[in-house]
């Protein structure tokens, strides 16, 4: 179940590390065998009703067995486990956190721009370093999930603002185009039309890293001065290519994400499993919004 988003990477070993959950973990019981956790007891060594700790059955009467039949079967949410509709919820209230924390940094740099760039490193750096460590924690801390959304729109406002003002409506443009792509991955993918395999999430991973490595790379090159403007490729056709490999690494993203949050609910993953699904997704639609933004001002240029 494990996809390439740096926040599914580690779910299904964490699924597997817990002993007893939907079978994982637990030992296969052989012929014979007695029952682990039940102490072995000959019948000739105590009598029947005399056993420590036995209580005889407290009789119920037919409308008691009628009501108890009658009742439904205990479904997800009464067995503690993850449901679609739970991850789309919280995906729901980290998304609203993100634009949210995006307007009122918009707000803010409109009426001081020199609040810009250090609401641009705090929110781009932060949210660095909170995202690691929600990956690599191994209990889901949904404390460091919250700051993580409000981080990164702090970072999307600051980033949209000066985008804006270099390429005027270029930021309502992109959101809709990340919209419209979201909605068309998730249909693409509940229709069949975008599949996610083995060899595709195979294939993802390694163009993932090198896109990653390349953009590490980029990042230094602006800060030590080896380059400037959009980094190396520039605005030309070459730097171009590159935005466009950007915009599909992260809409196939979105597709992994959905893959693994289907697994995670037929899996019967932990409900607290949830936080870490929706936080997953809004990584991948940030990141998409990102790379269009930056693929229409190349464009432009």
């Amino acid at each position: 179940m494990a996809g390439n988003n740096p926040v599914f990477s580690r779910i299904e070993k964490r699924l597997q590390d817990e002993q007893g959950y939907a079978g994982f973990g637990q030992q296969p019981q052989r012929p014979g065998q007695p029952q682990q956790g039940y102490a072995q007891q000959g019948y000739g060594q105590q009598g029947y009703g005399q056993q420590p700790g036995y209580y005889p059955p407290t009789p119920m009467s037919p409308e008691q067995l009628d009501a108890m039949y009658q009742r439904p079967s205990a479904g997800p949410i009464d067995t503690g486990r993850v449901t679609l509709d739970d991850v789309i919820m919280k995906t729901l209230t980290l998304f609203a956190l993100v634009l949210a924390s995006a307007g009122v940094t918009w707000a803010l740099t409109s009426a001081q721009p020199r609040l810009i760039m250090p609401i641009w490193l705090v929110g781009m750096f932060g949210g660095l370093v909170v995202g690691l460590v929600i990956g690599f924690m191994k209990k889901v801390s949904v404390p460091l999930i919250l700051a993580y959304s409000i981080l990164e729109g702090a970072f999307v406002g600051a980033f949209s603002r000066v985008m804006e003002a270099n390429y005027s409506g270029i930021v309502m443009t992109a959101v809709v185009a990340t919209l419209a792509t979201f909605a068309g991955m998730f249909l693409g993918y509940k229709m069949g039309i975008i599949k996610v395999t083995s060899r595709s999430r195979r294939i993802f991973g390694m163009a993932l890293m090198g896109y990653l490595l390349f953009s590490l790379v980029n990042v230094l090159g602006l800060f030590l001065g080896w380059t400037s403007g959009w980094g190396f490729g520039g605005s030309g056709m070459l730097g171009i290519g590159i935005s466009i490999l950007g915009v599909g690494l992260a809409s196939y993203s979105l597709a992994v994400d959905f893959d693994s949050v289907e697994q995670g609910v037929r899996m019967g993953a932990p409900e607290k499993y949830s936080w870490l699904f929706a936080h997953g997704i809004i990584v991948s639609l940030v990141w998409l919004y990102i790379e269009i933004l930056r693929l229409l001002a190349r464009l432009r240029d």
